[in-house]
């Protein structure tokens, strides 16, 4: 388990604790955070889970360390029944997680920034069940806006 100064030095190292930086700021700050594990043919895997009675996403953030193709698990440990709508480029993707249940979902995410995800049956959302997937790097120049450079710390 994640100390609160563990996290913070965590959000801090990867520069998710102010604006400007890798663009996340403070939105999320409750939650775990954790980082994507890259395998050999830059292919990432992470398991995301709701666990019993918390009606949370854990990690609450999850951290890739460049685009490209992600291999999530999803378990469901609560007593309900939930869901999972996910970005992806091309499609979002959906899985429906009846209780105590898991899925796997590929996805892509390609350029830098953070993306959510939820579950959007019965008002889990309202009730707190959306995270974060953020994906650290640069915008390519071709992609990049024309306006001077931003401030960052």
């Amino acid at each position: 388990m994640t100390t609160i100064q563990e996290r913070e030095d965590l959000l801090s190292e990867l520069g998710l604790d102010a604006q400007n930086t890798a663009a996340i700021g403070r939105v999320l700050g409750t939650g775990s955070i954790e980082r994507a594990t890259e395998r050999a043919d830059g292919t990432m895997e992470a398991t995301i889970r709701i666990k019993e009675d918390e009606i949370a996403w854990d990690p609450a953030i999850l951290v890739l360390p460049h685009g490209g193709d992600l291999e999530l698990t999803i378990i469901n440990d609560d007593k309900n029944t939930h869901a999972c709508l996910l970005p992806s480029n091309g499609d979002k993707k959906f899985i429906w997680l009846l209780n105590h249940s898991k899925g796997r979902a590929k996805i892509n995410l390609d350029g830098p920034g953070y993306y959510w995800y939820s579950s959007p049956g019965g008002n889990d959302e309202g009730r707190g069940l959306t995270a974060a997937i953020v994906v650290l790097g640069e915008v390519p120049p071709e992609a990049r806006l024309d306006r001077p450079d931003q401030p960052r710390r």
